[in-house]
């Protein structure tokens, strides 16, 4: 086992888990079928979290987009198994390019799943091309993709580029390979304003190590927004328990200190050159979405236990921080409620 195999594992989790919330009705997902075939019923508390989560994370993305116009770039960090560039396209959403970043391993796999199955395919390529990835799919056995390229779509093992969506394979603390393979190869423009989407992933890199990539950002683009989703509050007893079951899957918190506190957490991203930053525990988050939905998926099922609901969504927050945007900056609307 390398020491990435459990960080590669929570997106596997997290997958299964959102598969689990589509299939009961928490949120529409018509694509998230063709990454995870496991749909293991997840404990009700666990639904909403992930409900809670994938809305709050939406509602700051479609402000930002709704605030900027066609002309911008979505940068998704450790996206995983996301289907976001799916949903996107399905919602008629205006922008430029997306570009999706993970780990190799976790993208030779995506770039397998993508190639292979028709409804993620066609997406993301014309008719004449997937029947050509197809055909010569079929024609093989097996995980590995080999490299392929036409005026429509560059493909290897661990990276696909088309003209409007990137997915490349990199550990984000090796900044140089970051660069050459986010910017240079998936073309990216560092005057448009980007926004950089991380879901649980600054967590499991050092303080210094996410520090460098947050500086990293700030430092090349002019105009930018992060939105960040990480643990929080885990100096309590509820914490220790969390940190202890991931030890046991030998899954360490390398940044936990910056998770102590909201304080901190926004001192950490304020300390890397963005403007200004907004945080949200997730229990604020929850209670900000439309009380019909709330409804709605308080219907689908009950809960066993209240209070576990309220104790996960007080040990997760929802940030978004923002550089540049004009004067007075178009970013600063960009907000839970």
């Amino acid at each position: 086992m390398t020491e990435e195999d459990p960080v590669i594992q929570t997106n596997v989790d997290a997958s299964a888990s959102k598969r689990d919330a589509v299939t009961k009705g928490y949120w529409s997902d018509p694509y998230i079928q063709h990454f995870i075939k496991s749909s293991e019923r997840k404990a009700p508390e666990i639904s909403r979290g992930y409900f809670a989560r994938v809305q709050g994370v939406r509602t700051l993305l479609d402000k930002f987009l709704k605030a900027v116009g066609p002309e911008c770039q979505i940068v998704n960090l450790g996206a995983g198994f996301d289907t976001l560039f799916w949903r996107l396209t399905d919602d008629k959403a205006e922008f430029k390019t997306m570009v999706e970043v993970d780990l190799p391993a976790v993208t030779t796999r995506k770039c397998y799943y993508i190639r292979v199955r028709k409804p993620l395919l066609k997406v993301v390529a014309t008719e004449d091309t997937m029947n050509e990835l197809l055909l010569q799919q079929h024609q093989r056995s097996g995980i590995s993709t080999p490299s392929f390229a036409d005026d429509d779509v560059k493909l290897s093992s661990s990276d696909f580029h088309t003209q409007r969506y990137h997915l490349v394979g990199c550990d984000l603390r090796e900044l140089d390979v970051f660069e050459a393979k986010v910017v240079h190869e998936s073309g990216l423009d560092l005057k448009l304003p980007t926004v950089f989407l991380a879901e649980c992933v600054l967590v499991y890199m050092s303080i210094e190590e996410s520090s460098a990539l947050l500086s990293w950002i700030t430092r090349n683009f002019t105009h930018a927004v992060l939105i960040n989703y990480d643990p929080v509050n885990m100096g309590d007893k509820f914490a220790e328990v969390m940190v202890e079951n991931l030890k046991r899957r030998n899954c360490l918190l390398a940044g936990l200190q910056a998770c102590s506190s909201l304080k901190s957490q926004e001192e950490r991203i304020l300390a890397t050159g963005w403007n200004r930053c907004q945080i949200w525990n997730m229990t604020q988050v929850y209670h900000s979405l439309p009380q019909s939905e709330l409804q709605r998926v308080e219907r689908l099922e009950p809960l066993d236990e209240q209070e576990l609901l309220e104790q996960l969504l007080a040990h997760y927050c929802l940030c978004m921080a923002y550089k540049g945007g004009g004067t007075p900056s178009k970013f600063a609307n960009i907000l839970i409620a």
